[in-house]
């Protein structure tokens, strides 16, 4: 499954781990950046594209991963035919 991977830099090191976890499992995460660690970076830019492209139907899932989420949710959101929520906590089973 193709999976877009987008983050900010809080989510930046959580990112890269889930990108070699799902293909570990298999998938085929798209990475939507940040390509490099920058604290001035903004969520907008990578969520929104990643959004953009589960909703064309590049990527059948996505996943989005910030400091706190609602920001990213709410952007990837503004997206037609996107329908992201937040989580918290922590992760069982199989992605």
């Amino acid at each position: 499954m193709k999976i877009a991977i987008a983050a900010d830099h809080a989510g930046f090191t959580l990112s890269a781990e889930l990108k070699a976890y799902l293909v570990e499992l298999g998938h085929s995460p798209v990475d939507f950046g940040p390509e490099k660690l920058d604290p001035k970076d903004d969520y907008p830019d990578f969520v929104l594209p990643a959004a953009k492209a589960v909703a064309g139907g590049l990527c059948e899932r996505g996943v989005v991963i910030g400091g706190d989420g609602e920001g990213e949710a709410m952007a990837a959101n503004r997206i037609k035919g996107v329908r992201c929520a937040v989580f918290y906590g922590p992760l069982s089973g199989s992605i």
